[in-house]
């Protein structure tokens, strides 16, 4: 998935260490995927003679939602002018991901630096922002009058081209509308364009429109030219924006040509167009929640055949993809409390089959701690099952549904019916296949290409993404690898799902979480 946007981690402070510092400087490495090893970013500038240095210089990153990007951040005392950081006294280092910082609250982190023995380091305090050029989309509606007859045997068949004007005085093409056929006086439909695409950002820059009468063959007529600039057309219907269509060459010909007819604004409206990070930002919450089959198909637990076999070197499919898609939704889940359900067990003690039970045994409190809380209930209750054979506010919840399952659906016309009616809530359903079987039917209720339906009725939206973890697991047995390789295509769609349901329901973010002030903090020297 191409990346949501820039991510600008800045203002990196540490503030009141208690070591005596002269001059600091913090280095920041990023850990490659499915590696150990970390490679440096960058550095700040250096600043003298203080214990609480406030950075300025940024490190500019992109982010991915669906990857963990593991982040390390060094502090020194720089003692020389050498550029080899061991020539330098270590102060502390804190570890953590990209997706830790943005999930934060107002997308600031406070994290207490660590790494030398017996003494306290400091606190270093990360923020974020995202990056990103104007995000407006304009919607526009225009009509002309009068325009030159082109065709013989008829009037004209007239559409607009839009041109973007460049640093280097030459045009870029950046709409055309559709051709309505013959008529002096046409009315365009509506259409949507990125304020961006129009302008680059630049209010005042030309946007020059040419209108052409159609022809089959694709030698379309030239009619004529107008410019204008967003500033101008963002004033709306108005006498300005009434536009003369001129033809140079027929003005250079005739003394008394005055134009080629009149184009002229009837509507103009810009929206804001929201990013996934506005509503993180905003306080909207991911509400992790794990299903996990246990029903007789995974095969015995204690033999090595099984699904579900805990061997003491690896983690299993289930463990595995558990980890890999739970470690970076709690980035974003400030509570850090997962549901964790099992379907398909006879429960102790009198072995009553369960389609639904919470997997730390709580009915009233099914909620695990952490992802780690999720893996441990797991395990737990792996050991103390038969396996059987067969309201938040919209505006700040949305919530991920992670199945894990190795079998086939044996209710589809249920599950449709479920999925199509759970489309209209602010909810995601990722299903990992687990071992050998065929999963056409997930396949099915995977929407990308045929959106689900039941009854006759669409799903208002696609909210299931299903991967066979099979696909994902590396050759050479670098699981590390494999959960990277599975969390990025399982969760990349998350974002948009997110997105989708908010813009349908006309909510917008809320502005941007402040956090707390760091309070002061007393130094010993």
């Amino acid at each position: 998935m191409a990346s949501i946007g820039e991510f600008d981690p800045l203002n990196t402070r540490v503030p009141a260490t208690k070591i005596e510092v002269t001059v600091s400087l913090v280095v920041l490495y990023v850990q490659g995927v499915g590696t150990k090893e970390w490679r440096e970013f960058g550095r700040t500038e250096v600043i003298d003679n203080t214990r609480n240095p406030d950075f300025v210089r940024k490190f500019v990153l992109d982010f991915f939602f669906e990857e963990k990007q593991n982040l390390r951040f060094d502090v020194y005392n720089v003692d020389s002018r050498s550029c080899n950081i061991s020539k330098h006294d270590f102060l502390g280092q804190t570890f953590c991901t990209l997706g830790e910082i943005i999930g934060s609250t107002g997308g600031r982190l406070e994290r207490t630096l660590s790494g030398i023995p017996g003494k306290k380091c400091g606190v270093i305090i990360l923020a974020a922002e995202e990056l990103s050029n104007c995000r407006d989309i304009a919607t526009m509606q225009l009509c002309a009058n009068k325009l030159d007859k082109k065709d013989f045997f008829g009037k004209s068949d007239p559409f607009l081209v839009f041109y973007r004007s460049n640093e280097d005085g030459t045009f870029t093409i950046c709409h055309k509308t559709e051709v309505i056929k013959n008529t002096l006086n046409p009315v365009w439909q509506p259409f949507t364009i990125p304020v961006r695409a129009l302008c680059n950002g630049d209010y005042d820059r030309t946007v020059k429109v040419d209108v052409y009468d159609w022809d089959r063959d694709g030698s379309h007529d030239f009619i004529g030219e107008f410019t204008t600039s967003y500033r101008e057309l963002s004033r709306g219907q108005n006498q300005f924006n009434v536009y003369e269509v001129l033809n140079p060459k027929k003005k250079g010909k005739k003394k008394k040509y005055i134009n080629s007819g009149t184009v002229t604004l009837l509507s103009f409206k810009v929206e804001s167009e929201y990013t996934f990070v506005d509503f993180i930002r905003g306080g909207t919450q991911l509400n992790f929640t794990v299903a996990i089959d246990f029903t007789a198909s995974n095969g015995n637990p204690s033999q090595p055949t099984s699904l579900h076999y805990m061997s003491p070197y690896q983690m299993n499919a289930y463990a595995m993809a558990l980890k890999a898609v739970g470690e970076i939704i709690q980035d974003y889940d400030s509570d850090k409390l997962f549901p964790a359900y099992g379907f398909g067990a006879k429960l102790p003690p009198d072995g009553k089959i369960s389609h639904a039970f919470p997997l730390n045994g709580d009915s009233d409190q099914p909620n695990c701690v952490g992802i780690e809380g999720v893996l441990e209930a797991y395990f737990q209750t792996h050991r103390n099952l038969t396996f059987y054979t067969e309201s938040h506010h919209f505006k700040l919840m949305y919530f991920v549904l992670l199945m894990i399952t190795d079998g086939v659906i044996s209710d589809m016309v249920q599950t449709k019916e479920a999925v199509v009616n759970a489309a209209s809530l602010p909810l995601s359903i990722i299903i990992v296949g687990v071992g050998p079987a065929e999963f056409d039917a997930m396949e099915e209720l995977d929407g990308d290409e045929v959106r689900v339906s039941s009854r006759g009725r669409l799903a208002e939206r696609d909210i299931v993404q299903f991967v066979p973890f099979r696909d994902y697991i590396d050759r050479s047995g670098n699981q590390v690898l494999s959960m990277a390789r599975l969390a990025k295509d399982v969760l990349a769609e998350i974002p948009d799902q997110l997105l989708s349901f908010m813009k349908s329901r006309g909510i917008e973010p809320r502005p941007a979480l402040s956090s707390s002030p760091l309070p002061a903090l007393h130094r010993h020297i």
